[in-house]
């Protein structure tokens, strides 16, 4: 075991230290420049889209609304509180800061990554959409064997590695607040993700979208209570913020670097801008433009960060109970701690139920993006389903039995691997989704509501016949 942590822990060096880090800033800020920054000119029509009650699905198909909630599922769990909690213990309150730059920077990858997967998604034999960067490397790279490996590291990424660390959280939190041992978590875990994974994309679809609305609102509502009881002190944190950002503490093992690092590496953790697992959600939408669903998954983006990761670093910071470095408290015990300070000691379990409802719905959002990727490989995946579906019950389990430490760290390689893969890929797609992008805006200027897409735009630009090309039911005229 500790030869398996060594090399896990070099790769993660590797990784991070010299590939990762320069990969998601520099191409981040490319596609910010390119698309005239779109995260920011764009986000009046981003909310118009999420909140319109006409992008309803037909026809059972997944709404836009219904494929915005599960991948906001996947990517709001552990990391928005057990991940930041980590951030700031390992780099300090400056990596708070790198955290919302990410996300900033992020929101631009996140738009290209979603309209890319809109635009070369395929209707399967059940009538329903699937898509994502699998998808569009082997039908606009044309490069099979890459998309295969895409799709592999995808499945095993979210389908079990992340959904060991949402798992091990719950367990985590609920043995630390209830004392409950987590043998039974696991179990009860098992159970509960057999019952809902056994029941297909709609079920998945139906359950995000009751659970992840509530979840999220109501978490903000209680960093809003806290931020409020605390309100002289928030200036001082924010100060804090800032200041650490670029002169951390010397606590901090790594100096500038660590800060940086550990927000870059939670952030991405938390709202998995250009990793490629959103796309697979967002090409399950019934929708009238690609654009239309990219700009949506772009503000998730906000959601996730600015928001929800925001309303768990106020909570730390202004109880200022945590301790950097190597201190008693670790991952979601941290922000526990500090609820505890502000509403006594029922807060930790109360912050418990949140912890399920994040973590377990970012099991349920974790499996969805798995299955699309195993039903990439065709007739081998369908047979190939009901093992995946095994394997994800039992990783669930031994992620409630395993250490914090390894689940978190394989998590890092993998995400790495995702990101560099989907990076490369979008880079060399950039300039169709800045077609589609240039396309909606277009008619929104000429007084069309509701823009509609036609390939033949992005042919007669590309100057090639993009349409014979993509596989199953074409969605676009």
């Amino acid at each position: 075991m500790e030869l398996f942590t060594s090399l896990i822990n070099h790769a993660n060096t590797i990784l991070w230290s010299y590939v990762m880090i320069y990969m998601l800033i520099g191409l981040g800020i490319f596609y910010t420049l390119r698309l005239w920054f779109v995260q920011i000119r764009m986000i009046p029509e981003m909310l118009r889209l999420i909140f319109n009650p006409k992008s309803r699905a037909k026809n059972e198909q997944i709404s836009p609304f219904q494929a915005f909630c599960v991948s906001v599922a996947s990517h709001v769990g552990v990391g928005n509180i057990a991940g930041v909690a980590i951030a700031i213990v390992m780099g300090g309150p400056g990596a708070v800061f790198w955290m919302w730059i990410i996300a900033f920077i992020g929101s631009a990858s996140s738009f290209t990554e979603n309209t890319l997967a809109q635009i070369y998604k395929v209707k399967n034999a059940d009538g329903k959409f699937h898509g994502g960067p699998a998808y569009y490397i082997q039908n606009a790279l044309h490069m099979p064997i890459l998309a295969r490996i895409f799709a592999v590291l995808l499945a095993v990424t979210f389908g079990l590695i992340y959904n060991s660390v949402q798992a091990n959280t719950i367990a985590d939190s609920l043995n630390h607040a209830f004392g409950i041992d987590v043998k039974i978590t696991a179990a009860v875990l098992g159970v509960l993700t057999a019952a809902i994974i056994f029941g297909g994309i709609k079920r998945i679809a139906r359950i995000t979208s009751m659970i992840v609305p509530f979840m999220a609102l109501a978490y903000i509502l209680l960093a809003a209570v806290v931020i409020v009881i605390n309100l002289g002190k928030v200036p001082e944190v924010i100060y804090l913020i800032f200041h650490d950002a670029f002169s951390p503490q010397a606590a901090v093992s790594g100096g500038l670097g660590a800060a940086i690092l550990m927000g870059v590496k939670r952030g991405l953790f938390s709202n998995e801008a250009g990793e490629g697992s959103i796309p697979n959600a967002a090409a399950t939408a019934d929708t009238k433009h690609p654009a239309a669903q990219g700009l949506i998954h772009a503000f998730g983006v906000y959601v996730d960060t600015w928001f929800i990761c925001s309303a768990t670093a106020f909570i730390i910071l202004l109880a200022g109970n945590y301790e950097i470095g190597n201190g008693d408290l670790k991952g979601i015990a941290v922000t526990q701690s500090a609820l505890a300070v502000f509403f006594g000691e029922y807060a930790p379990k109360f912050l418990s139920c949140f912890v399920f409802l994040f973590a377990f719905s970012s099991i349920i959002g974790n499996y969805f993006y798995g299955e699309i990727n195993v039903e990439f490989f065709g007739k081998m995946g369908k047979s190939l389903l009901q093992i995946f579906r095994i394997l994800v019950i039992c990783m669930v389990v031994f992620g409630s039995l395993a250490g914090l430490g390894l689940v978190w760290d394989l998590a890092d390689v993998f995400m790495g691997l995702l990101c560099v893969t989907n990076l490369f890929a979008i880079t060399m797609l950039f300039g169709h989704a800045k077609i589609a992008l240039d396309d909606y805006v277009a008619q929104k200027k000429a007084g069309i509501s509701e823009p509609e897409f036609d390939i033949k735009t992005l042919e007669n630009k590309l100057k090639t016949e993009i349409s014979e090309r993509l596989e199953g039911v074409k969605e676009w005229k």
